[in-house]
């Protein structure tokens, strides 16, 4: 069963392609000119094991605003139809990633209510290119176009770079779980037959 979305998002703000491939091998390639987003992407892609193509026109001449919360919604509804009917997932997944002085815990439920929490804070107005403002809202538009529950903590950390970097890395491990197959698994995991 292929477990792949191509998704097409185009605004007067933003022009977006996105390609995923959830049983893929962590193979990216990346293009939202946005320098730090682009690693911060490839770190996903290649800590879950998907293959993610990326590939955005968006008003950076403005600010990454428009360009970091629509590539998140579009990144979303990819991973909403790559999964398809969720039959045999495991739907929950967590991951606790330590990255030098960070450390931070992530929390997915595919349930198909989206709801967003997180707990971090930044000293930096920025890090190289990307405001830090923005982690909220790429994951909270992640959570809204994936139609899932996400909840993400910084527990501890010194380092801006760092702690955005262990929260897309934490993301990705969770999600790798929560998407991945368990024989057990015949239908959904659900009592109402349905996520």
């Amino acid at each position: 069963m292929s477990r792949k979305a191509t998704v097409t998002r185009k605004t007067g703000e933003t022009d977006i392609t996105v390609e995923i491939d959830l049983d893929g091998s962590g193979m990216s390639q990346i293009n939202t000119g946005i320098g730090f987003f682009d690693h911060m992407l490839s770190a996903f892609a290649r800590h879950g094991f998907f293959d993610l193509t990326v590939n955005v026109t968006g008003d950076t001449y403005v600010d990454g605003h428009h360009t970091v919360e629509d590539t998140g919604i579009v990144i979303g509804n990819a991973i909403s139809q790559a999964l398809g009917d969720k039959k045999g997932i495991k739907r929950y997944g967590n991951f606790l990633l330590p990255m030098d002085d960070a450390l931070v815990l992530c929390a997915i439920d595919l349930c198909g209510r989206p709801y967003f929490d997180m707990d971090a804070e930044f000293s930096s107005p920025m890090v190289g290119a990307f405001d830090t403002q923005l982690v909220r809202e790429f994951f909270y538009s992640v959570s809204y176009g994936a139609m899932m529950n996400l909840h993400l903590r910084v527990i501890t950390g010194l380092n801006d770079h760092h702690k955005i970097e262990a929260m897309f890395k934490a993301f990705s491990k969770a999600l790798d779980e929560a998407t991945s197959f368990d024989e057990r698994i015949k239908d959904v995991l659900s009592t109402k037959g349905a996520l």
